[in-house]
């Protein structure tokens, strides 16, 4: 974890962030996931100081683990987040059209967030584990 310094203050604001599609439909397939990790970085380029450091994408769900600065509510970031994929998803994916009807949504309306502690690489490493333990259980047919 690295203190960080802006004009009027000095902080170490880490979030672990998940969230999942609406209906928790399993539409993150590898095009997908390459497409969204682009756009995170697009997105975050209008919000100086976010940056992400680690990230899973999985079929039913992303987690992040982000640098939020002070002068951002964690819950506008977010929202500013989902929507922007949510949009772009929509635009390159037209079979999402198909997934969600008529409605226009790709996320859950919801989210979890936690601050991140000294324990960082913890979460890190967590965060990187949750790919691995479910990359079998993807593979399942029921």
């Amino acid at each position: 974890m690295e203190t960080k310094l802006s004009g009027h203050s000095v902080y170490r604001t880490e979030y672990h962030i998940v969230w999942v599609p609406k209906y928790r439909r399993r539409i993150l397939n590898p095009d997908v996931k390459g497409y969204i990790s682009k756009l995170f970085l697009k997105i975050l380029r209008s919000m100086p100081g976010c940056e992400i450091i680690e990230q899973n994408i999985q079929v039913g769900y992303i987690h992040l683990l982000m640098v939020i600065p002070p002068k951002y509510a964690v819950s506008e970031v977010i929202g500013q987040v989902k929507q922007y994929t949510a949009s772009k998803l929509r635009e390159k994916f037209a079979w999402l059209g198909k997934v969600y009807w008529k409605e226009r949504v790709v996320w859950s309306s919801g989210y979890f967030v936690s601050t991140v502690r000294l324990d960082a690489k913890q979460i890190t490493e967590y965060v990187k584990w949750q790919g691995y333990q479910d990359s079998g259980q993807a593979k399942l047919d029921l």
